[in-house]
């Protein structure tokens, strides 16, 4: 079974527990520095993947989707400044920023990805208006519980989402949900598909995963941060002692805990897996 790949493109300054730190005279962009390390680093795995882009890292480096696109990969969208969907106001927003990055990426964005994975029953508008806006799929939906998101009753392998269900299949759904990767790990469901959880868990723990969906039949949906991938043109910021273990944990361990996923496990990008997959291709 083929997997799918996210690497959710943000800057340093993105993460929300290091926007709540931040003033604006401190944000330089940095990560987009290491773009070249990400694409020779997928190149060498034969891989292809789907980069959700802040819009605002376009609106300052245009060129970038060019690069980005000429290498095969697919463009996501992740909001224009990586704000939470269930954020203040933002509904009023996200129409017009949907709008803003279809004219910087040409309409190539058939994909979004919510910050955080803040897609819940208070911000489950955003299907309707990502139906309107002519998207084929999403993938904010982990099917575990956490301090910071979470659906639990989510089902594990892809389905038809609907504001009204954001947690069960709806056949008259137009979006297809990619929930991301979970398993069991000392008796309770923890998310398992990248990010802080591919720097903390047991690396055991991810191969394991990946295997189990395997046999499931169900595409393992992993994610992974940019600055994760380039953790050089990581500032360290100060943050709590909790928040800093989140965000920097064993950032030093990921291109090599990556490396060998990808040599391992035949990964693809989103709009590739519904292209070959009779039950979803017709959305494309």
């Amino acid at each position: 079974m083929l997997n799918i790949l996210g690497i959710d493109f943000e800057e340093w300054f993105h993460p929300e527990l290091i926007q709540s730190v931040l003033t604006n005279e401190k944000k330089s962009f940095k990560i987009v520095n290491g773009l070249d390390k990400i694409l020779t680093f997928l190149e060498k795995h034969d891989t292809y993947a789907t980069f959700f882009m802040v819009g605002e890292i376009l609106q300052k480096f245009p060129k970038i989707l060019d690069k980005i696109l000429d290498h095969g990969h697919e463009i996501g969208f992740h909001t224009m400044y990586h704000s939470r969907l269930d954020s203040e106001n933002f509904q009023e927003k996200f129409s017009k920023e949907l709008d803003d990055f279809a004219i910087l990426t040409d309409n190539k964005s058939k994909g979004f990805r919510a910050p955080t994975f803040s897609l819940n029953k208070k911000s489950s508008w955003v299907i309707d208006i990502l139906e309107q806006h002519g998207y084929v799929y999403d993938s904010s939906i982990v099917p575990a519980k956490t301090s910071m998101y979470g659906i639990p009753n989510a089902p594990k392998h892809p389905y038809k989402i609907t504001s009204n269900f954001l947690d069960c299949d709806n056949p008259k759904g137009k979006i297809i949900e990619f929930p991301l990767m979970t398993t069991k790990f000392l008796g309770k469901t923890v998310p398992v598909g990248g990010g802080f959880y591919l720097r903390t868990l047991p690396f055991g723990t991810t191969k394991k995963a990946l295997r189990t969906y395997d046999e499931a039949n169900i595409p393992g949906v992993f994610y992974i941060h940019s600055w994760e991938l380039t953790p050089e043109y990581m500032p360290k910021i100060k943050l709590s002692v909790k928040n800093n273990f989140i965000t920097y944990h064993n950032l030093d361990k990921v291109i090599d805990r990556m490396d060998y996923l990808l040599s391992n496990f035949q990964f693809t990008s989103f709009e590739r897996f519904i292209q070959n997959n009779s039950k979803f291709n017709s959305n494309i």
